[in-house]
């Protein structure tokens, strides 16, 4: 039974395999499956042939991902000190696989960076430029260009990024310091609807890099091309295969000495993990039913505040009558609601309801408001894993 794009009821004997895991590790959890993360990666890499990929950690930071990732030999993209704490708990072959792209640094955070053997870095201003002065002998930098995106929800160019005019100007004053400068990069958007904006900023930034050439004679060799691929939620969006073929050929079209990168963060990570939450209280207020779960847009339904993210539901029940409902939180704050309006079958105390895709600024960015505890992670399907690089969950939170 389907009763919208968000909500699916499904029978009961489909929610054994989540009450066994309830029943060994509490609720609410996370569970976060390692073999999606492996199929993500792989997918994007057959669409992006010789691209070097840097995972975003922000999107989703657990050892799990991390080791997994690393196995199949990605690279990773970090943008503050706690996330090369992370790293440095982990395997030291990522050690030297890692970009810095925050375009905004302290510079404490360029020192630890530099000490994990991090020597690539993003700047967007003349400001940031002049703080690499000291470390000019040890950094190759890239320049983040502006590209604005009308067509995502979550514009990155609003707030990093240069104008194309003021490139030449940092590379021209970036050689009056003695600070090498590599290439370049942008970030198209999160969530893209089309990869028109990649396509758009790949042809610019190849102009660019030839303009820099001609009037510099600096010959750049890096472009980043950022991330933005998009994840199934409950509105349809281009698949990988659908959403690459325009990338590849504005691709085909750079020098053969650029090496190309990018940065994905949610694709790698949004469909690994499952929100599984159980009805704490019900109550009737007015014409419709309130659910009360054990998580919700404080804890790993977040992202519906700081993602603009809805994310598929799934209850399970073999009642064919259906209610007005509302899906809330557990917190004692009023915007702590999932949905409401819905259209569906009655719960009980006690009943499951499973939340897809929560893999990608979910866990990120959950809260412990109220001091309500955040919702456990528990990883499966992690054969690949040396155990001795991932971390209890208890070093984890």
């Amino acid at each position: 039974m389907s009763l919208s794009n968000r909500l699916s009821v499904k029978t009961p004997d489909q929610a054994v395999f989540y009450n066994d895991l309830v029943s060994q590790h509490g609720s609410p959890i996370l569970v976060l499956d390692c073999e999606k993360v492996t199929a993500q990666y792989r997918a994007l890499s057959e669409q992006l042939p010789g691209v070097d990929f840097f995972y975003a950690i922000k999107s989703l930071p657990h050892p799990a991902v991390i080791q997994t990732l690393s196995s199949l030999g990605c690279g990773f993209d970090i943008a503050t000190s706690g996330e090369i704490e992370l790293l440095q708990t982990l395997s030291t072959a990522v050690r030297h696989r890692v970009i810095h792209t925050h375009p905004i640094k302290r510079d404490a955070d360029i020192r630890d960076a530099l000490r994990f053997g991090c020597t690539t870095f993003i700047v967007d201003n003349i400001w940031e430029l002049e703080k690499f002065i000291p470390y000019r002998h040890r950094v190759g930098l890239l320049i983040r260009v502006s590209f604005p995106n009308p067509n995502t929800d979550i514009d990155l160019s609003k707030k990093f990024g240069c104008r194309e005019d003021d490139v030449m100007l940092l590379v021209q004053k970036a050689q009056s310091l003695g600070i090498h400068v590599k290439g370049l990069s942008f970030h198209a958007g999160s969530q893209c609807a089309t990869s028109a904006n990649h396509v758009h900023a790949i042809k610019q930034c190849t102009k660019i890099m030839d303009d820099i050439y001609q009037q510099c004679g600096k010959l750049l060799s890096i472009l980043d091309i950022g991330g933005g691929f998009p994840v199934q939620y409950t509105k349809t969006v281009q698949t990988i295969q659908e959403f690459c073929p325009p990338i590849r050929e504005a691709l085909q079209q750079l020098p053969d000495h650029i090496q190309v990168l990018a940065e994905p963060g949610r694709f790698l990570s949004a469909t690994c993990m499952e929100a599984v939450s159980r009805v704490m209280g019900k109550a009737q207020r007015g014409d419709m039913t309130w659910y009360y779960l054990d998580d919700g847009v404080y804890g790993s339904y977040s992202g519906q505040i700081f993602d603009h993210v809805t994310y598929p539901i799934s209850i399970f029940s073999d009642i064919n009558e259906l209610e007005t409902a509302v899906i809330a939180g557990p917190t004692c704050d009023s915007i702590d609601v999932i949905d409401e309006g819905l259209q569906m079958p009655p719960l009980s105390i006690g009943d499951l309801v499973v939340g897809h895709q929560m893999g990608a600024y979910t866990y990120a960015t959950a809260t412990n408001f109220n001091l309500f505890d955040k919702a456990s992670v528990v990883v499966i399907n992690e054969n690949n894993l040396s155990a001795d690089n991932i971390l209890p969950f208890a070093q984890t939170q």
